[in-house]
């Protein structure tokens, strides 16, 4: 379960970061952060996991 939570994470954080730069690229703020915020959330999904992985071992 951990290593699917981990490959979700660190695809919502690529998804988003190609968002913001193609939104940046066209000049569109609200889809910019838009990508910004699934950028964040994948960060955060990661944290969450790391610190489950600290905790187990």
């Amino acid at each position: 379960m951990a290593r699917n939570q981990k490959s979700k994470a660190k695809m919502e954080q690529v998804k988003g970061k190609a968002k913001e730069t193609a939104a940046r690229a066209v000049g569109n703020e609200s889809k910019t952060s838009g990508g910004r915020m699934e950028k964040a959330k994948g960060d955060l999904r990661q944290a969450k996991e790391k610190t489950k992985d600290a905790f187990r071992e």
